[in-house]
């Protein structure tokens, strides 16, 4: 019986002991969360912006750190920007003891948990696709309160933007692309938003691989309207202007399409006799044009580039060589048929009588008989024609070839249209198409200045 007595007594007793620590250890976390040491005041509502003078809005101070601008993608027409971003607003409704500053400094950090019962405001990226605040086993935040009641805020962030480019000077072409921020929910009479001191600001090591960002960055502040929450916003914008560099173009698209173009100049120099080499040469250039056009990173817009336009240009020359090369092996079939041609001169009488064997020939005109004595036309070499009294001259070959070969009256020495026209063509090709970079390039930079 008094073992029985003695056993209920301990488990009374432990039971006892386990419920005051637990009674010690809620009063204890009650006392934590309940008298934090940033204490609200009893009315303290975190929706309701904090008071200000005349019903004037609160002053937001927003800046941004630009880590890194990566990807900016000419297909999907945005860009990839990391950021620090910082905004500062004063709260005047806020008790703070002044045991929670350390010794000599102004300023404590607050963790996240105490600042989700702040007040706080909402901006967001306008134009953006994604915005997020960059988590590695948090995220990566951090509220500071100074003893004047200014609360700061700083997140890292990372968002993808959106901007509408423009290609036609492409690849000399100048993209503006801006990021709006803009107040959520509370209009401009609530909330205003402004550029701080410091703005934008990027990091010194901060390069971009086939760009450079024009400097200084253009702020803006202004108010907008937005039909979809039926009122006037407080709105910032930052615009950054990317330069395309030129360089990798000029090396990989502008210099092997001129050595090209040049190249097919070479076939004005080979012979007719050459005409398996010519015709490669010229095929081989235009393939290599069509090549380096269709596998360079152009944008696929609907509308002509600047690059369209040369490469336009140097498929044309290429083209206009291979062009003249069949103009040229026209007229060299026609002149060579003129030459090889021999006259149909019957019967054979004509012929003995043309050796001086017969000195007078017959012919039938109406069906009277007439006799013509036979005479010689100075002609060209190994060619004799036939003139009968009254009878009509019979045209020479020289005249016959006047369209394809002709002979310069001056030395007297043949000259053949086709050769004619490769030897213009050495110059005329080259002349129109130093022409076309002549006007091609101050155009394009002065369109993009």
């Amino acid at each position: 019986m008094l073992d029985k007595l003695n056993i209920n007594a301990f488990i009374s007793f432990g039971l006892g002991f386990i419920l005051i620590c637990l009674s010690e250890a809620t009063e204890t976390q009650v006392n934590y969360t309940a008298k934090p040491r940033v204490v609200l005041p009893p009315n303290y509502v975190k929706e309701i912006r904090p008071p200000s003078k005349k019903g004037s809005p609160v002053i937001v101070d927003f800046s941004i750190f630009v880590v890194d601008i990566n990807s900016i993608n000419v297909e999907d027409m945005d860009f990839r920007v990391d950021m620090f971003i910082h905004q500062r607003w004063h709260e005047p409704r806020l008790e703070i003891p002044d045991d929670i500053f350390e010794e000599g400094d102004d300023y404590v950090t607050l963790l996240p948990e105490v600042f989700e019962n702040f007040w706080q405001p909402d901006p967001y990226f306008l134009n953006s696709k994604i915005a997020e605040i960059a988590t590695l086993t948090h995220k990566f935040t951090s509220v500071t309160l100074y003893k004047n009641k200014t609360v700061r805020y700083a997140a890292r962030m990372h968002a993808i933007i959106a901007c509408q480019m423009e290609f036609q000077l492409y690849p000399m072409d100048i993209q503006v692309c801006p990021i709006h921020i803009e107040s959520f929910s509370s209009n401009n009479q609530k909330v205003k938003l402004r550029w701080s001191d410091s703005g934008v600001t990027l990091n010194p090591e901060l390069k971009l691989l086939q760009y450079n960002l024009g400097q200084p960055l253009q702020l803006e502040e202004s108010d907008g309207y937005m039909p979809e929450k039926v009122g006037n916003f407080s709105r910032l914008t930052v615009y950054f202007r990317f330069e395309r560099q030129i360089g990798h173009h000029l090396i990989q698209t502008f210099a092997p399409s001129s050595l090209v173009v040049m190249l097919s100049w070479f076939s004005f120099w080979l012979g007719l006799d050459a005409i398996p080499g010519r015709v490669t040469l010229l095929v081989t250039c235009m393939l290599t044009l069509v090549t380096m056009f269709t596998g360079a990173d152009i944008p696929p817009v609907a509308y002509v580039k600047a690059l369209d336009l040369w490469m336009a240009g140097c498929m044309l020359s290429v083209f206009a060589a291979l062009a003249e090369f069949v103009v040229v092996k026209v007229l060299d079939v026609q002149y060579q048929y003129q030459v090889n041609r021999i006259p149909k001169v019957l019967p054979m009488r004509i012929s003995n009588m043309e050796k001086g064997q017969c000195a007078t020939v017959a012919s039938w005109e109406g069906g009277a008989v007439r006799s013509r004595k036979a005479t010689q036309t100075p002609t060209t070499p190994g060619q004799t024609s036939l003139q009968g009294n009254g009878g009509p001259p019979k045209p020479a070959r020289r005249q016959s070839l006047l369209s394809v070969a002709w002979t310069d009256t001056d030395t007297g020495v043949e000259k053949i249209m086709w050769r004619e026209i490769d030897k213009v063509s050495r110059a005329v090709f080259p002349i129109l198409f130093f022409v076309f970079v002549l006007l091609y390039w101050p155009i394009l930079l002065m369109k993009s200045s």
